[in-house]
């Protein structure tokens, strides 16, 4: 295979190529060397790999002997030919001395070869710990930071991030530890012994060699990082077009636009193609160069053994020796293009996945926070918001001076149109923001006092989207508590009006609900949300617009359920339908983050001019022009 690195190819190996959102456009500057460096060596220390001490010093003992059998073996078989090149009284002598150091260097050859391998079998629970331990604390780090950051983070590169930054980890220690400290190490050591047991020069032609070949490596390399970055740039765009095209199979088909977007990927990989030539030229005019500076160092080398060898000073074994030993150097470098330019990425994304780790969530647990108490009575959580303000940064509204009380076991609804402010309302009280101004209480605790796991187990969240892992019924409703009985589960199906329809399943509860859910209709995700939610067992209910994608039979139903759900709970309501919310004790009416009307359904439809007035004339007008509509078809 070409040195340097191996030519690329679609699909992996070697030249590995990130698709989708991992791939990114320019290559960023190199990170520190030494900042990177003792990163990875914290990474390692706190790894938690079994006998990491021990390990590290086994492998690094193996790898040096190795290095130093490399150097050795040579020399013996050199000692073999010199032996068999000498006038001696015996044939048989000299064929039993011959075979014996060519045993012998056969013997420190394969010990040589062994010594890394053994080293890495030794080395590897420690790359794989280490590697473990940097993906699972990103990806801890990354649940644990605030809703600002995942909603200005898109989803596919922090999952890339996290992948090729824990890779990363284990590529880095694999080459640092086990190729290019080794082999910087075996140019010491070469370069002593052929000092030492011949001739100056020759150490110097040696370290002259590898320095030329580096350098010029290093400088070619560089030059083609130009060409990889347009490569991957085009194999992004590839990826990218196949990814949206399948996601979006159903409106693909429906618009007919089948061939149209396999004509978009051909282009994408036209450009990719094109791309890839240049990169195989480049890779071949690299080759071209490390074989040259290998060859005419060889020759040289060759050359001054062979002078010195007819002015007696060397035999004819030593001449072998010296250029064993040169050819042997040449073993590691011969990755030395591919090495440099994957270290050099590798720093860069284990920095990236390692920025992930450094974002301070702006939501986090007080030091020493308590867990909030669950009230005893078993009555329902009281809910405060005390003169609460909180202004978004991407928008010029949010909420102001916002005052209410959701009394135990009541229900209070928000209303109003779309941005006053009832989700930001609904994330305050979840604690996945927190107030600019004023506080948010639960059962008299401030939210920011207590701890964020406490908190959530005493409110739950029925959305209006419901989002579904890709797993089976039972597993999605028992997200909430993943300790419930079989029993448990099947009562909060029953109380979601699921049960029937679970059971009606060829697999039932064990049915899978494909990705987000999407083998299930839009009432089926939200009934399995309004199961999870109650499954939770919460002191505090929040349900926002949680039967808006029902039919109205089946919302009547589960209309019912929630109320029977209700008590012994407190109930935060979010609707637009305001004949769902009738009942409610209070009804909260926001206009531009603000509360413009307060009270329940009865004393605001009779305020002459008020807001929940007009929105309730409005859909009863709707409702009754459909009503009659329908009479006259009939």
């Amino acid at each position: 295979m070409a040195r340097g690195e191996r030519s690329g190819h679609r699909g992996g190996g070697i030249e590995a190529k990130a698709h989708g959102a991992g791939v990114v456009a320019e290559m960023p500057p190199d990170p520190k060397t030494l900042p990177a460096l003792l990163d990875l060596m914290r990474l390692v220390a706190r790894s938690g790999a079994p006998q990491l001490r021990l390990r590290l010093f086994g492998s690094i003992l193996l790898t040096i002997l190795g290095k130093a059998l490399g150097v050795l073996a040579p020399l013996v078989l050199g000692a073999a030919v010199n032996h068999l090149a000498r006038d001696q009284p015996a044939g048989v002598s000299v064929g039993l001395g011959f075979a014996g150091f060519a045993v012998g260097w056969a013997i420190v050859r394969f010990l040589s070869s062994t010594a890394p391998q053994l080293s890495d079998v030794i080395f590897a629970p420690v790359r794989q710990a280490a590697q473990r331990a940097a993906a699972t604390e990103t990806f801890a780090h990354a649940l644990h930071l605030s809703l600002d950051f995942h909603q200005t983070k898109r989803s596919g590169a922090l999952s890339r991030t996290v992948d090729r930054g824990s890779r990363s980890v284990d590529f880095l220690l694999r080459i640092l530890a086990f190729n290019l400290v080794p082999t910087g190490l075996e140019l010491i050591l070469a370069a002593g012994v052929l000092g030492g047991a011949y001739d100056w020069r020759f150490a110097a032609v040696a370290v002259v060699v590898v320095v030329i070949y580096t350098g010029l490596t290093f400088a070619i390399s560089n030059w083609r990082i130009e060409h990889r970055r347009t490569m991957n740039t085009a194999d992004t765009e590839a990826a990218g077009q196949v990814v949206d095209a399948l996601i979006n199979y159903e409106t693909v088909k429906s618009f007919g636009a089948e061939t149209r977007a396999a004509a978009g990927y051909d282009r994408a990989l036209g450009a990719y193609n094109a791309a890839a030539l240049k990169a195989n030229s480049s890779l071949a005019l690299l080759n071209g160069v490390q074989a040259l500076i290998m060859n005419v160092g060889l020759g040289v080398m060759a050359v001054m053994a062979g002078f010195e060898a007819a002015a007696g000073r060397m035999g004819p074994g030593d001449v072998t020796a010296a250029v064993l030993i040169l050819i042997s150097l040449y073993g590691p470098l011969n990755i030395l293009g591919f090495a440099y330019r994957e270290i050099r990425q590798s720093f860069i994304d284990m920095e990236e996945m390692l920025k992930v780790t450094r974002q301070t969530p702006q939501v986090a647990d007080a030091p020493g926070a308590p867990a909030l108490p669950r009230p005893q009575d078993r009555k329902g959580g009281t809910l405060a918001f005390e003169a609460v303000s909180f202004r978004h940064d991407a928008r010029t509204g949010g909420l102001e001076d916002v005052s209410f009380r959701v009394a135990p076991g009541t229900t209070t609804a928000l209303v109003g149109p779309s941005g006053s402010g009832k989700s930001t309302i609904v994330k305050l009280a979840l604690r996945l923001l927190d107030a600019q101004n004023g506080r948010v209480i639960i059962d008299g605790a401030d939210v920011r006092d207590v701890t964020q796991a406490s908190l959530r187990q005493a409110v739950a969240l029925v959305p209006q989207d419901v989002a579904l892992f890709n797993d089976t019924l039972a597993t999605n409703i028992a997200f909430a508590r993943p300790e419930a009985t079989e029993d448990e589960i099947w009562a909060a199906a029953e109380a979601a009006e699921l049960a029937g329809f679970i059971r009606g399943l060829p697999d039932g509860m064990e049915t899978r609900v494909g990705e987000r859910g999407l083998k299930l209709s839009g009432g089926e995700r939200q009934r399995v949300g309004i199961a999870r939610a109650l499954l939770a067992d919460p002191s505090i209910l929040i349900l926002d617009e949680a039967t808006s994608a029902l039919d109205s039979r089946t919302e009547a139903a589960i209309q019912k359920t929630l109320r029977k759900a209700k008590a012994g709970r407190t109930t935060l309501v979010v609707a637009h339908r305001l004949s769902t919310i009738a009942d409610a004790e209070q009804i909260l009416v926001l206009k531009s983050g603000r509360i413009v009307e307060r009270g329940a359904h009865h004393e605001l439809v009779a305020r002459v001019g008020g807001e929940y007035a007009a929105l309730w004339r409005k859909q009863t007008r709707g409702a009754r022009t459909g009503l009659e509509a329908g009479s006259l078809k009939a």
